[in-house]
């Protein structure tokens, strides 16, 4: 497997568990410019009221364009910036999106500088560029079936956790105001405008057991499972997670940020939404155009085993 594969078949998973929802995290410090808040002057109720009535409305919405950014700290595989824009639906999931950023380009001259990626349920194709077909029989496009990925390692609570997270990307960015609304500090920063929209900014904090208590893409795990995640989590340094919001009059999230700190640092993913409701429509690519990582995991350790 070529460096630019590896790289990107990590970022693609790494960004898949993401958007499913599997870890709340992301955020960012880079606010919208221009924000003017205003004196917090909405109650608890007042919040879980307009909180409410954003995810529901989001739910509704079934899709919408999307801006993502993600940083994250040079301990963790490199570290860089990834860029993520497109269409993504949640119900049925369904994603459109152009990847960029030194995240996948950093330490590699043959690394495309954009993929792209669509994506419909469990199974991911992306565009691995010219470079990549010249190493793979003139063959552009990597399949990879995220569901079955899991259940090659053999590692059962993995596969639950990965596939139960697949299954509930349609609460997606549903869900992350449905972690945020069991903020026990929820606050109302004020009004803000973000990209020329008025909005209202929110902000609060959950620990790593709050967040997992919130957090339906892990109900799937037992008890058992769920423990020991949590104490990998925590050995890993994280103790909690930051969300933001600004929620439009129309009762839209125009904007999210989550921040989660780790002890290699911070990971930053901010996302901004636009068009909610815009049409999702993915072709998946020619069997002619495509190889699949799961064949080539297997041939790899198919060599491997043989001494090849």
């Amino acid at each position: 497997m070529t460096v630019v594969v590896r790289r990107v078949a990590g970022a693609a998973a790494a960004t898949a568990l993401l958007c499913s929802g599997a870890v709340a995290c992301g955020g960012g410090s880079d606010k919208g410019s221009g924000e003017k808040s205003a004196a917090t002057t909405q109650s608890r109720s007042q919040m879980t009221q307009a909180l409410t009535a954003a995810y529901e409305k989001t739910s509704e919405a079934k899709s919408a364009k999307v801006e993502m950014t993600m940083k994250t700290p040079s301990a963790l595989g490199g570290g860089g910036t990834m860029k993520m824009s497109g269409t993504m639906g949640w119900d049925p999931t369904v994603m459109d999106m152009t990847m960029t950023g030194s995240a996948l380009t950093a330490g590699d001259p043959d690394a495309p500088e954009n993929i792209r990626m669509i994506m419909q349920d469990s199974v991911m194709y992306m565009d691995m560029g010219a470079a990549a077909a010249k190493d793979m029989d003139g063959k552009r496009w990597m399949k990879m079936d995220l569901g079955a990925l899991a259940k090659q390692s053999g590692d059962e609570k993995l596969t639950r956790q990965m596939t139960g997270s697949l299954d509930s990307m349609n609460q997606d960015p549903a869900q992350q105001i449905a972690v945020l609304l069991d903020s026990p500090n929820l606050k109302h920063i004020g009004s803000a405008t973000v990209d020329g929209v008025r909005t209202q900014h929110y902000k609060g904090k959950l620990t790593v057991d709050e967040m997992m208590k919130s957090n339906d893409s892990l109900k799937v795990l037992s008890e058992s499972e769920r423990s020991r995640l949590l104490k990998n989590v925590k050995k890993a340094g994280i103790k909690d997670y930051d969300t933001e919001l600004w929620v439009s009059e129309d009762d839209l999230p125009v904007r999210l940020d989550v921040t989660m700190d780790s002890s290699e640092g911070a990971v930053d993913i901010s996302e901004k939404f636009s068009d909610y409701g815009a049409a999702v429509k993915v072709d998946e690519p020619p069997a002619s155009q495509t190889f699949d990582l799961m064949d080539m995991l297997k041939e790899l350790g198919d060599s491997a085993g043989s001494g090849v």
